[in-house]
């Protein structure tokens, strides 16, 4: 089908300005003193005493809050429970099934990334929030990819409409009203995880 073909094209040069915007990101972190052999981050030391001495304290800076944006905190934190059982739910359901159906696992700690609580310019409860924010993100992330890696096996079809946002197995999809190729090929698309394998 030409449309497809199209879509297809559209979606590669997608691909490659995300590949693109990697080495940039990867580039950037130059003007912050990444250290490429240690793979972290080391601050000058004039760096951190410049940003350091900015810092508020955690007992201001809760201070400095609306009422009612403190009274919210415990509401926040009690979305962790059940993300717990869903980040457990989750990676014990990819060990027993993804081996069943041939799908390559996904690895929690690329989504999963617990590094912003190291950084100088930032008191205890900046910490705090963004350990949950790191945490509760990347679970996300993840759950989307365990899921989207699901949908490729068992439902590979898009839909009629133009989501706002996909996850990375969406491109390998069929599209919304292609019977003969959904018929043809969806042995094809179920084992369709060479991409991912080329990079692990």
């Amino acid at each position: 089908m030409k449309n497809r073909s199209r879509i297809n094209e559209i979606l590669s040069r997608i691909k490659e300005l995300e590949a693109e915007l990697r080495k940039e990101y990867a580039a950037s972190k130059k003007n912050f003193y990444y250290d490429t052999i240690a793979r972290r981050f080391r601050f000058d030391r004039e760096y951190i005493e410049r940003y350091k001495t900015r810092v508020i304290g955690s007992f201001r800076y809760l201070w400095r809050q609306r009422l009612g944006v403190v009274l919210t905190i415990p509401v926040i934190w009690s979305v962790l429970i059940p993300a717990f059982m869903l980040d457990i739910f989750v990676t014990m359901y990819q060990a027993i099934c993804f081996p069943v159906y041939k799908i390559p696992k996904v690895r929690r700690k690329d989504y999963i990334v617990i590094d912003r609580y190291h950084l100088f310019y930032l008191n205890r409860i900046e910490r705090i929030n963004c350990l949950y924010c790191e945490y509760f993100n990347g679970l996300m992330g993840y759950v989307r990819e365990v899921a989207g890696r699901t949908e490729q096996y068992w439902c590979p079809i898009k839909h009629a409409d133009k989501l706002p946002d996909t996850h990375s197995r969406y491109d390998h999809f069929f599209d919304y009203g292609d019977a003969d190729s959904y018929q043809k090929e969806l042995k094809q698309v179920r084992k369709d995880f060479e991409d991912i394998k080329e990079h692990e």
